[in-house]
């Protein structure tokens, strides 16, 4: 039953994990429809000019445009999971 526990635990956390970069991405300014006027991304995007293909920039983008945090959910859960099982049987 602990073992159950300590992989609950893990698979929250790598829930919460996810959730919290999509908040962050959110909260920082991008979107699925691109990069929020007046946001911290807007700002970036401002002082960068010309955002090159494959940048940090694009890269965040490209995660909040096409979703893909909402994709990995399962991944990272199940990950968390295997953790949290990992720390008990390891402790």
């Amino acid at each position: 039953m602990e073992a159950l526990i300590y992989s609950a635990a893990g698979a929250v956390g790598g829930a919460v994990t996810a959730g919290g970069a999509a908040l962050g991405l959110s909260a920082a300014g991008f979107s699925g429809a691109g990069v929020v006027a007046g946001s911290a991304a807007a700002a970036a995007q401002a002082g960068i000019g010309n955002v090159v293909a494959g940048s940090a920039f694009a890269l965040l983008q490209s995660v909040a445009a096409t979703g893909a945090i909402a994709t990995a959910l399962p991944v990272v859960v199940g990950a968390g999971a295997l953790i949290g099982l990992g720390a008990y049987i390891f402790m």
